[in-house]
């Protein structure tokens, strides 16, 4: 019996490991190809200058408009996200601590907004947007990610909070305290190292994703200096510079990847850094 369940235990360790390795290899294959593929591309009048004429025929410019568009659309849509999610991830786990059919119920739905295709919310966006008469542009754009991040933000958080310990609540109501001073001034910052993840990780989604802001944002080669003028964002930059048949447009659709990923990758590395530092604080607090 004991043999066969160390034959079992080396099993189930070469599948987890062939797993785990072949995951790191594909996520470096992606990489490598991008890199490779839009090297030549890259350059720093890439990042720094906007389409200028016949851009998209092989034209000078670089993709300015995209990089600004997509950091204004992501910074817009995360803090809508935060300002509705953390409240509400706050009242999850004190004001229905009490009710856990209820928290349940919430968690579910929530979890099934997470799930839902962002071509979804794109959809539900622009019919919004067509309803209130705006046209596409920064503020559809912004709106209709956050409806997209704000699930992430709350699931996100709420599982850091749901992990702090219930005495510390019932201290705090011990001591005379209301449910929200115990929610802000002691749950939250509990918890803090999680609203950075998650706030974090709103940011990430939002600036990565390109179905949402299809029909909402719009796009233009001019960076927008108002809420009501469309934005290009680095997605859709790629989405129609793969779609030319100029070979030089292609690799410049493989470059604003690099471009994109170099700026996700550094969001996931401060993510997991804060949150180390964050949860290091609080422990020695």
């Amino acid at each position: 019996m004991n043999r066969f369940k160390r034959i079992e235990e080396l099993v189930f360790k070469w599948i987890c490991g062939i797993a785990s390795y072949s995951l790191i290899g594909i996520l470096g294959f992606i990489i490598i190809i991008i890199f490779v593929k839009g090297f030549n591309a890259l350059s720093l009048e890439m990042i720094i200058e906007a389409p200028k004429g016949g851009y998209y025929y092989g034209g000078e410019g670089g993709v300015l408009n995209a990089i600004i568009g997509s950091l204004y659309i992501a910074l817009g849509s995360s803090l809508l996200a935060i300002i509705i999610g953390v409240p509400a991830a706050l009242y999850i786990n004190v004001h229905l601590v009490r009710y856990k059919k209820i928290q349940n119920i919430i968690r579910y739905l929530l979890d099934a907004l997470w799930g839902i295709p962002s071509i979804v919310y794109g959809a539900f966006g622009f019919s919004l947007m067509l309803y209130l008469g705006m046209n596409a542009s920064l503020l559809a754009g912004i709106i209709t990610v956050a409806l997209l991040t704000t699930p992430i933000v709350i699931r996100t958080f709420d599982d850091v909070l749901d992990t702090i310990p219930k005495g510390l609540q019932e201290a705090s109501f011990a001591l005379g305290s209301t449910r929200s001073e115990t929610a802000f001034k002691i749950i939250f910052k509990q918890g803090f190292s999680g609203f950075i993840t998650a706030a974090l990780l709103a940011f990430g989604r939002g600036i990565g994703d390109a179905a949402s802001v299809l029909f909402t944002a719009g796009y233009t080669d001019l960076i927008p200096k108002n809420l009501d003028e469309p934005a290009a964002t680095l997605p859709l930059a790629i989405f129609f510079q793969l779609g030319s048949p100029n070979p030089l447009v292609r690799e410049r659709a493989f470059a604003a990847a690099a471009i994109l990923t170099i700026i996700i990758m550094i969001i996931s590395i401060l993510a997991r850094i804060l949150s180390n530092k964050y949860s290091k604080l609080n422990l020695n607090n």
